[in-house]
């Protein structure tokens, strides 16, 4: 009992020192993303800022590259923007920074509360098809935050690419708020709030145009550096004995195979919806047997060695390509599973025999 009150009659200060010790936890003090705290009776709640600054922008470059992204997480738990009060609007995002800085930058001039649930620093869409954006860590969070006496209304805006992850009447009879589904994306959402909370058809709509598929592009390149190095050593390796055109046979192998990997992170989702069929691992094939063959051929690289090249090609690109099943709309996590599975040994087995006729018609001459 004496903990319990002890924990109740927490000053504001400690509070606040405590939030900001969970931030350095995380690897983010908090930064000027965090205007200053809202204080409700003995509750200290952030109030957050719409505008990204240098340090959001290099945030978000870097991760884009891959580096901490696991780490780039704000705490769970709730904020403010602007001036919100009792019938303020309680919108609902992940606690992956990336998403967090998407939402909070549209929402300036506007007094509304966000409630972070713990994702483990996986985005919404993302989050929801593994069960970390769920209705249960959200009706966890509803209780923690003491939500209920913050606002008076019982109202969650949750966004409509958490709808995988979320049951919109198990959460209201488990904590007696009630889901509202809003746009896809956090520009709309001024919009939407102006509407009475109604969406346009073009709000619910999810569009992957090649912009958004190539900003995906960075971070698949960074991920694949050990088939860049594999790809280098193996051009290398060609030149072997060092005879006659050894050079230009090197560096032709290494432009071949380096560029497979660049037309699996960069062409494939470029290319996305030309390459025929819905498999992705034969959309990949097929892109890197054309990018083998044609870079073959440009190279004048003889028929053995061009064609296990290509066999190489074909298997890293679809490997890579596999990546992007969970970034586009129509896959499942289930189906993207069930395909990487099926890809595993032909891939192998493609990647096996491409090395070893590479390596017969330089050692044969062929």
């Amino acid at each position: 009992m004496k903990q319990i009150m002890a924990r109740r009659f927490v000053p504001v200060a400690k509070k606040v020192e405590e939030r900001v010790a969970g931030y350095r936890e995380l690897g983010t003090d908090g930064g000027p993303w965090i205007e200053g705290y809202l204080s409700l009776g003995s509750r200290s709640i952030p109030r957050v800022s719409t505008r990204l600054d240098r340090s959001d922008r290099l945030g978000a470059l870097r991760v884009r590259l891959g580096f901490g992204r696991d780490r780039y997480r704000v705490l769970p738990g709730l904020y403010a923007i602007g001036a919100p009060g009792r019938d303020s609007p309680v919108l609902v995002s992940a606690n992956y920074k990336l998403s967090f800085d998407a939402l909070r930058r549209e929402l300036g001039g506007l007094d509304l509360w966000i409630l972070v649930i713990d994702t483990k620093g996986v985005n919404v869409w993302c989050a929801a098809g593994k069960g970390s954006f769920g209705t249960a860590e959200l009706v966890a969070k509803i209780g923690r935050c003491r939500l209920g006496e913050i606002v008076s209304h019982r109202e969650l805006i949750l966004p409509q690419l958490g709808a995988a992850g979320v049951s919109g009447p198990e959460m209201r009879k488990a904590s007696g708020f009630r889901a509202v589904w809003g746009p896809v994306r956090a520009r709309d959402i001024p919009g939407f709030l102006a509407a009475g909370k109604k969406k346009t058809q073009a709000m619910s709509r999810v569009s992957f145009g090649l912009g958004e598929r190539l900003l995906l592009a960075p971070i698949e390149i960074v991920h694949a550096w050990p088939a860049l190095l594999a790809a280098l050593g193996l051009g290398l390796l060609a030149g072997l004995p060092f005879g006659p055109g050894w050079a230009g046979r090197s560096l032709a192998v290494a432009i071949v195979l380096v560029g497979a990997v660049l037309a699996g992170a960069a062409g494939f989702p470029a290319l996305l919806f030309v390459l025929p069929t819905r498999s992705f691992a034969i959309k990949g094939a097929l892109l890197g047997v054309a990018w083998g063959g044609l870079a073959s051929w440009v190279f004048h690289l003889p028929m053995g060695l061009a064609t296990g090249l290509s066999l190489v090609s074909s298997a890293l690109v679809a490997w890579i390509g596999l990546n992007f099943t969970g970034s586009t709309t129509f896959t499942s996590p289930s189906g993207a599973a069930k395909e990487v599975e099926r890809t595993i040994w032909p891939a192998a087995i493609g990647t096996g025999a491409g090395l070893v006729l590479a390596a017969l018609s330089i050692a044969l001459r062929f």
